[in-house]
């Protein structure tokens, strides 16, 4: 009988706990949708939200990486294998290779092809580039990255190179001599080539080495948690995906607020500890990085004027991708595309934009145009907007002669301090909203934030944006469209693992692929930075910020000729 009782007491207590749990489980459905309800977005672990998209694509990888789950059209995937196909960077014979037999620049040389010929403007000027390894012995394999310009100091003259590469430790430079007098010809190591397998390994296996931070609010209480296009782990994530552009982004769930209580977004910090000791050697500031490679012979040649020829009617070329684009000559930039007026004048750029709206987006990059243009205009004046310093949104405003110039960076990734959540906003969502015409100007510019990332990420981000200028000039073929290329910059051995010339190089090719054959304009930023006597910089000099906006201007108000 005690027996019987027994049993009816346990079989009590187990319908209690069961009661119980079925309680709890409801009430964390109810609160989960609440947090749905009021974001509209979601909260989810890693395990479900794989599970949910696996018609789509599935990883072999531990973190989530939104941008894998993407689903492309036939004619998208095939693009996209291409653009990758384009920028494919040699291989090393070898998996190791030891940093003595890495390439040297100090030991590296080059030289001029007949240099003692005669030269006139116009002409091919052609150089040999030898790479050796710290024995001085010959490199047998290529894929190191070089830079190269010719430039005349006295003219404050220079242009960039063309350079191949043999693949066997010979590079060849071309370059076309663009005005008369004496030429020098520098070419620099960036990195060797047993660098930028390193820096392949680091994009492909850790996007995550620039983490980003989102606060989240509610009353005094805030928690801030790491954001990213990938996560590791399996906590619980806010799914922050934008609904309209499908570009992944993802945070981890506060333990005690809701996904809609986010306010901010900022970056978070760098990786450390990201090479081992062998992989740092190839990043040495005075040995291997951006070090200059000497000629074995004369390093100049003497140019002739081209015979009753008018200078300033030779540089024009036809094709939008000529190389080298255009050049320096005291000073100024002369583009080989398209003429280009020099607003040394404050009211020559007042008549110029007078009537016009003129959108930013993009980094600061190109809100150095935004802070040229507010500084250099008087009637130009900045419209406080209460909004961060460096950051934006900002606004100028010419009431007298209705100007309307507007900066607004591009959505993350963005290694801005903090951005408020109202105001991370998609380029290709706000070019949606830009009823557009012939007095609308709109310049952009997305390159830098993007370097840590694989490529797909900057194709699909590019692919949103190209799509919104389509739809844009489809129904305001007026609307003036201009894309600011990217930039060198000074590089360091902890910098060039986050922001590497060559992984901006590699962005950049595959911007000018993908805008190519639509009705936008460049302004060639790459070879302006890379062309010019300044030391490199990530925010170039006011110098080239001003040339850059002439060739801007020049397009907003093109030269009758």
């Amino acid at each position: 009988m005690w027996r019987d009782s027994f049993r009816l007491q346990i079989f009590c207590l187990l319908m209690a706990v069961l009661a119980i749990v079925v309680l709890v489980h409801n009430f964390f459905q109810l609160e989960h949708l609440d947090d749905d309800t009021v974001s509209g977005s979601s909260w989810i672990t890693e395990n479900n939200f794989e599970h949910s998209l696996s018609r789509t694509t599935k990883t072999a990888r531990k973190p989530y990486c939104g941008y894998k789950q993407q689903t492309l059209s036939k004619r998208e995937q095939v693009e996209q294998e291409s653009l990758l196909a384009a920028i494919q960077w040699p291989k090393l014979p070898d998996d190791k290779i030891a940093f003595i037999q890495s390439t040297d620049p100090a030991h590296s040389d080059f030289v001029i092809v007949k240099p003692g010929r005669f030269f006139k403007v116009g002409d091919q000027l052609e150089v040999l580039v030898h790479m050796k390894d710290f024995q001085g012995k010959l490199k047998q394999y290529g894929g190191d990255y070089l830079q190269a310009r010719i430039h005349s100091p006295l003219l404050k003259a220079g242009a960039t190179g063309k350079i191949v590469d043999c693949h066997n430790g010979l590079y060849k430079v071309f370059f076309t001599l663009l005005w008369p007098g004496e030429v020098k010809v520098s070419v620099s190591l960036v990195h060797p080539s047993e660098a930028i397998q390193v820096l392949l390994r680091l994009r492909e296996e850790r996007p995550d080495r620039v983490y980003f931070k989102s606060s989240f609010k509610s009353g005094r209480y805030s928690e801030t948690t790491e954001c990213n296009i990938c996560l590791l782990g399996d906590l619980p994530i806010c799914n922050f995906t934008d609904l309209y552009t499908g570009e992944p982004w993802f945070c981890y769930k506060p333990r005690k607020l809701p996904c809609a209580s986010r306010i901010s977004h900022a970056k978070g910090g760098y990786q450390k500890g990201l090479l081992t000791r062998e992989e740092s050697l190839f990043f040495q500031s005075d040995v291997n990085i951006k070090r200059p490679i000497f000629s074995s012979g004369p390093d100049s040649v003497i140019v002739k004027p081209k015979a009753f020829t008018d200078s300033s009617s030779i540089d024009r070329a036809e094709d939008s991708m000529v190389s080298p684009s255009g050049y320096y000559y005291e000073d100024q930039w002369r583009s080989r595309t398209h003429w280009i007026h020099h607003f040394n004048n404050s009211d020559d750029i007042t008549k110029c934009l007078q009537g016009k709206v003129i959108h930013l987006f993009g980094d600061s990059t190109i809100r150095q145009w935004f802070e040229y243009l507010t500084a250099f205009v008087p009637d130009l004046v900045e419209f406080n907007l209460g909004s961060p310093k460096n950051v934006g949104p900002f606004m100028s405003v010419d009431l007298k002669h209705n100007i309307l110039l507007k900066f607004r960076c591009h959505g993350p990734p963005i290694r801005f301090s903090t951005v408020f959540s109202s105001e991370l906003r998609y380029i290709a969502n706000e070019l949606n909203g830009i009823v557009g015409g012939r007095n609308t100007v709109i310049a952009i510019t997305i390159w830098s934030h993007f370097s840590t990332f694989p490529v797909e990420v900057y194709i699909q981000r590019l692919r949103n944006i190209r799509r919104s200028i389509i739809q844009l000039l489809d129904r305001s073929p007026k609307t003036l469209i201009i894309i600011r290329t990217a930039n060198v910059q000074e590089l360091g051995p902890e910098v060039s693992l986050f922001n590497s010339d060559w992984y901006s190089f590699q962005l950049d090719s595959v911007m000018r692929k993908m805008f190519s054959g639509i009705a936008v304009h460049f302004v060639d930023a790459w070879e302006m930075s890379l062309a010019h006597y300044l030391p490199h910089n990530l925010h170039p000099k006011e110098v080239i910020v001003k040339n850059q906006i002439d060739a801007f201007l020049s397009y907003v108000c093109p030269l009758q000729t």
